[in-house]
């Protein structure tokens, strides 16, 4: 639609995906249906679900488009439930579960394309997806909460069952999900390996309450790691040959869930090694109305604040896509929409 957007829209700034790529337009607000509220969003968040969909890496793109699952924002607007007018809330970005509480069903689908996402000035989404925002968290940190937030504990506590005392290690540390993973994992009293490419991020990390970390491009990284064992969980989203470095690490009986896949698909898994060892090799993706719930009351109780890597405004937004592809930062890049 291109230059359309300037001639026809006026109404509500938002960041825009098109077949040319990511700029900010005036466009028409959203009209909410019934049983949706209408939040005027102060803060949102990259993922990298955001920076994939840029990059064509995902199934059913629509153009025009707004991305963005993570949001903070005042509800303006809500028909069904006046009381909630004025409530600052956060958005439960897991659409259309339509499934039991083991796997989400077909019509599942992330807030952000094919729906309007939060990188815009306002949005309107079903009244059961919004949340009171933790009274501790600013609206950026409230923001760096959701999607990153549930995957986490979906991944860690529900899908990985850990407990107070188990030994978990956490992979791919530097990302939102793995940071929040590790914040949950401290607070429940777990002790917590990470590993990364980053010495730095290793650092950072047991500043955050890890005991000690690994780099991985370091030869002999996964004999250390099993070292320090016995590893009850292995939380990883990074896939690829290390799944099998995965299997020498964990105990036997011992879980590896597995919620990405940033290096790609496993090149030869050591098949012998799970049976014979008893692994409990596990999927998650997002979590359920119920674990978005859990993790706001969890992070409500310990007082948990999401990291913050940067901040950009909604007119420097396409730069915050550019940081999230370099694979830089340390925790959730947050957006200003107003």
């Amino acid at each position: 639609m291109g230059n359309e957007y300037t001639e026809y829209f006026a109404d509500m700034k938002a960041l825009v995906l098109d077949a040319n790529g990511l700029s900010v337009h005036d466009v028409p607000p959203p009209e909410c249906p019934a049983g949706h509220v209408r939040v005027r969003l102060h803060a949102a968040a990259l993922n990298h679900r955001d920076v994939y969909i840029t990059e064509g890496k995902y199934a059913k793109i629509v153009y025009p488009s707004i991305l963005g699952s993570d949001g903070c924002g005042v509800v303006t607007e809500s028909p069904v439930a006046p009381s909630l007018l004025g409530k600052r809330v956060i958005i439960d970005p897991s659409m259309t579960w339509d499934g039991d509480d083991r796997a989400q069903g077909a019509g599942f689908t992330v807030l952000g394309m094919p729906t309007q996402g939060t990188l815009a000035a306002e949005i309107c989404v079903p009244m059961d997806h919004i949340h009171e925002a933790p009274s501790h968290l600013s609206d950026t940190q409230a923001a760096a909460l959701p999607l990153a937030g549930v995957t986490a504990w979906r991944a860690t506590m529900h899908q990985g069952a850990l407990e107070a005392g188990q030994t978990v290690l956490i992979t791919g540390i530097g990302g939102g999900v793995a940071l929040a993973a590790l914040q949950f994992a401290v607070a429940a009293g777990a002790r917590v390996l990470v590993s990364s490419t980053s010495d730095v991020k290793i650092a950072r990390a047991i500043e955050l309450g890890a005991a000690k970390g690994f780099n991985i491009t370091h030869d002999g990284w996964s004999k250390a790691a099993g070292a320090e064992g016995p590893v009850d969980l292995v939380v990883d989203s990074v896939g690829g040959e290390y799944i099998n470095d995965y299997t020498n690490i964990v105990r036997p009986g011992g879980r590896i869930v597995v919620y990405g896949a940033s290096r790609g698909v496993v090149p030869s898994l050591n098949i012998h090694r799970v049976f014979w060892k008893q692994i409990h090799l596990i999927g998650s993706t997002m979590g359920t109305s119920k674990n978005f719930a859990d993790m706001l009351t969890f992070v409500t109780k310990h007082n948990i604040v999401p990291v913050v890597d940067s901040e950009f405004t909604l007119d420097e937004a396409p730069s915050a896509f550019e940081r999230m592809k370099q694979a830089q930062q340390f925790g959730k890049i947050v957006v200003r929409c107003s």
